[in-house]
């Protein structure tokens, strides 16, 4: 293939879109099944399929940048206690990510096949816009039973793990449901976010290995160059939307997400009754 500035420009674009809905609760799949359908990059349809989960280590590391003396268990400067904290912080993450990973191996091949579709994803989009209305009405007067991180339990982080299943249905959100989860079960916003996205290391990273693997070692140098290129864009954007989305919670609570994910979804359904269902065109 040959890469030119159009092409660059399109993949700053996509790692744009991945940067602000991988950690927004408003669902990645959703938006780049929609900006698939305008922006396309020139390359295989094989190389697109690994891009769009590749490029999340882009996300990943932004976590890991921004909390990295949180997440590290071998810092110098930590006593014993702070040690064990952080190591059971890390036990609780990879605990909650048991049921993602035993249920996405058995079945993410099948969810991909069969609910790869505009219309699921619009559904989903709209169902749980519903769900963080009606579960930010229902919390409105209630004090959080967790409000600190370390607090959090391991019963409470399995739970949340799975509420993290829901998302191999595509449109639903990874961040959305397991944020959902954690409010339910008592964690505060930000303790439910926070977890969030530590709960995303494993997971992305796996899912990420596993695409690679999958599609062979063997990259063009404008391939390579698509994925540097896509996974600093999401890196950076994820920077910035990890930071705005931990200040807006402190004074704000999910709803408007909630109404952005039904209008988007609103916008998926009219756009399958004019043009067709973009997934399933060839």
């Amino acid at each position: 293939m040959d890469l030119t500035i159009m092409e660059l420009i399109k993949t700053v674009i996509l790692g744009v879109v991945e940067g602000l809905t991988e950690w927004l609760p408003i669902s990645s799949t959703g938006h780049m099944i929609l900006v698939d359908e305008f922006i396309k990059l020139d390359v295989s349809k094989s190389f697109m399929d690994m891009f769009l989960v590749v490029i999340q280590l882009g996300a990943i590391l932004a976590v890991v940048v921004l909390n990295f003396e949180k997440l590290n268990p071998f810092a110098g400067y930590k006593n014993q206690a702070e040690k064990r904290a952080t190591y059971r912080l890390w036990y609780k993450v990879i605990f909650a990510c048991v049921p993602a990973g035993v249920i996405g191996l058995m079945f993410n091949k099948y969810m991909e096949e069969h609910f790869m579709t505009a219309p699921v994803v619009a559904a989903t989009l709209i169902f749980y816009g519903i769900m963080f209305i009606v579960v930010e009405n229902y919390n409105k007067n209630r004090t959080p039973a967790v409000s600190d991180l370390d607090k959090l339990s391991y019963k409470t982080a399995f739970i949340i793990g799975l509420f993290q299943v829901l998302s191999l249905i595509p449109g639903t959100s990874r961040s959305g449901a397991t944020i959902l989860g954690g409010i339910m079960f008592g964690a505060s916003r930000y303790v439910a976010a926070e977890f969030t996205f530590f709960l995303a290391i494993p997971v992305m990273f796996g899912a990420s290995l596993l695409k690679m693997v999958k599609f062979g070692f063997h990259y063009t140098g404008a391939e390579i160059l698509i994925l540097v290129v896509g996974m600093a864009t999401a890196f950076v954007v994820s920077i910035l939307s990890i930071k705005f989305l931990l200040k807006y919670i402190k004074n704000n609570d999910f709803k408007a997400f909630g109404y952005y994910r039904i209008v988007l979804g609103l916008i998926v359904i009219a756009y399958l009754v004019m043009v067709g269902d973009p997934t399933q065109n060839g």
